[in-house]
């Protein structure tokens, strides 16, 4: 597995904002919104492109556009509160959703929902915010591959190494890009330092 902790200045900027109990819904979404963007132009950075011939006002040229489908997997419902970068960025991206509840006694996932595009020779992204125990991610990106993908990362704002490990472990060939790999996981599997619930902060629920 490969793992990229983002080290933009933007990103430790907007991480911080996150991480600070303070903050409240309205500017959490705001700032999830433009940390996802510095974890994409760094996720993206590898995408192949394909040469087209362009008019500029003043003459012909040669163009790019991206060669490859893209195709963006929510992780319910966290996951939201990436994807309107996604779909800002991403040139015709195509989304799907995974849902998924953590047991809080045991932290295992409880699948109650799933819709994809096709995944065929597309390149997915999961958007999975909090990398804890790994346990959702494992599961989501077994669902995308059993739809026919090949070609996965994760995007994911703060991980903590059990998480790391058990996707190190499951699913050796996805690709994980995070703005902060954290320390580690309390007797509640939340991440620490962390930042909290982050389906509850971007939603303003209890």
């Amino acid at each position: 597995m490969s793992l990229t902790v983002v080290d933009h200045p933007l990103t430790r900027h907007y991480l911080s904002t996150l991480r600070d109990e303070t903050t409240p819904p309205e500017k959490f979404r705001e700032t999830t919104r433009r940390l996802a963007y510095t974890l994409l132009m760094e996720a993206t950075s590898d995408l192949d492109l394909t040469e087209v011939p362009i008019t500029t006002p003043l003459e012909r040229t040669t163009g790019y556009k991206i060669g490859r489908n893209l195709v963006a997997v929510a992780v319910l419902r966290a996951g939201l509160g990436l994807l309107d970068a996604v779909i800002d960025l991403l040139p015709d991206v195509t989304v799907g959703y995974a849902g998924v509840q953590r047991d809080e006694e045991t932290a295992l996932p409880q699948e109650y929902y799933t819709k994809f595009p096709n995944l065929n020779d597309a390149r997915v992204v999961i958007l999975e915010p909090m990398l804890a125990t790994g346990g959702s991610l494992s599961w989501a990106v077994e669902k995308v591959k059993a739809n026919g993908a090949h070609e996965i990362l994760a995007l994911c704002v703060v991980a903590a190494p059990q998480g790391v490990a058990r996707m190190e472990k499951d699913h050796p060939d996805v690709r994980v890009v995070t703005a902060g790999l954290d320390r580690d996981l309390n007797d509640k599997y939340y991440i620490q330092p962390g930042l909290g619930d982050m389906g509850d902060r971007l939603f303003g629920t209890l």
